[in-house]
């Protein structure tokens, strides 16, 4: 079969694989639909997220059709269609039992404290192959897979997967209440979720910050008042535009690949700032292998961090989605401490929300097809990811479809 491998920071290539095999009695092999191409996975390729295998099969998300069942998978039968959450969990520990699905005791192989497992990624995460493919193995597949009604398509079922999921939960860790001002650092497609769920958590005010023209004009189709920081200064205009008090609530979309800005208004501050950020650069990618335009890593990793914190009310909340690889070590902790802020925030505990939005999306509440803006076959996927690494306009989510 065909699939996407992690081969080095910097190469991917479309390979020739051995089609995956029951492994455990709790597996399902999944003949994958759809698959999508995430930031998570540009993390690794641009080296700001260590430790990735050899060989590993990229992809998070996917959507398919079950092929083959372990005799312990009880609740579904081949040929169901099924979205796969991005995390693995056992759904029987005590972890799992709580909710904290991501933080799950048994399905890291590498023991209780290795962290989250999840689909393609690093040699910490398990690893497990991922979802960029034309099948998969599921573990733990009575927990790890979620039937799909026929009233929901594949394509919808694909944002469910992890982007739906992540941006609700970038909300509800805001502790977002009716009449809350919240503000979305990142228009990429979790940050465009944040902000979709923020609207359904009953927030008063939202504003978006990004540099992408397409990005902010789709979190301004939302309703979101938008700030571009290669213009204004995002901390000086959200307290311009709130009475001088800033954002109740902060969401960090972004994670360690953010950048600073290039002009405008916040420019001489990222000129003083020049040597820090390198050195964080350093510490977070320092395998880092540029070709070119492309796989370069965020040359401000600790920006949207300190712009949240910065822009924050006292006594606000800051949820952060963004992933941090354990590398990073950077944090305004003693300005986030002297403002009493409350800072939440994890990998996505996706078995968790999946249910309650796929309910939302069956009774059209939410139609998440807004934000696939390109389907690609998996044939053309190199040239996918690489108009996607340059936040191409119109390549916001894109979608493979393995099949073509």
């Amino acid at each position: 079969m065909r699939a996407v491998v992690f081969r080095d920071v910097g190469d991917i290539r479309l390979e020739d694989v051995a089609e995956p095999k029951l492994r455990e009695s709790t597996d399902a092999i999944v003949r994958l639909t759809a698959s999508a191409i995430c930031g998570t996975d540009l993390h690794m390729i641009r080296g700001s997220m260590p430790g990735m295998k050899k060989g590993t099969i990229l992809g998070h998300e996917g959507v398919g059709v079950i092929e083959a069942l372990g005799k312990e998978v009880r609740n579904f039968k081949v040929g169901d269609r099924v979205v796969i959450p991005s995390t693995i969990a056992c759904g029987y520990c005590s972890y799992c039992r709580a909710g904290y699905f991501a933080q799950c005791d048994s399905a890291n192989p590498h023991g209780p404290q290795a962290g989250t497992a999840f689909f393609g990624g690093p040699a910490e995460t398990g690893p497990f192959q991922g979802l960029q493919a034309e099948k998969a193995r599921i573990p733990f597949a009575a927990v790890n897979l979620v039937k799909l009604p026929p009233q929901v398509t594949d394509d919808q079922a694909l944002l469910l997967s992890d982007i739906f999921p992540t941006g609700y939960m970038a909300a509800e860790y805001a502790e977002i209440k009716g009449g809350d001002t919240v503000v979305v650092f990142g228009c990429g497609p979790v940050g465009q979720f944040a902000i979709l769920s923020a609207k359904l958590m009953g927030a008063g005010r939202i504003f978006a910050v990004d540099n992408e023209p397409s990005r902010l004009a789709m979190a301004q189709s939302q309703g979101a008042e938008i700030i571009n920081f290669d213009v204004d200064h995002p901390v000086q205009t959200l307290r311009a535009l709130t009475g001088g008090i800033g954002p109740d609530r902060a969401i960090d979309a972004v994670g360690v690949d953010a950048c600073h800005a290039h002009r405008g208004a916040a420019r001489a501050e990222a000129e003083r700032k020049y040597d820090q950020h390198s050195r964080e650069i350093e510490e977070v990618a320092p395998h880092a292998k540029p070709d070119g335009e492309h796989w370069h890593p965020g040359d401000a990793p600790s920006q949207a961090l300190e712009w949240a914190v910065e822009a924050l009310a006292k006594a606000g909340t800051l949820s952060i989605v963004g992933v941090y690889p354990q590398t990073a070590r950077f944090f305004p902790i003693g300005q986030a401490m002297n403002k009493n802020l409350t800072v939440k925030m994890g990998n996505c505990h996706h078995r968790k929300y999946i249910p309650k939005l796929l309910d939302l999306v069956r009774s059209g509440t939410v139609d998440p097809l807004q934000f696939i803006t390109r389907v690609e076959p998996l044939s053309d996927v190199i040239a996918a990811y690489k108009a996607f690494d340059l936040r191409q306009p119109g390549w916001l989510k894109v979608e493979l479809r393995p099949a073509g």
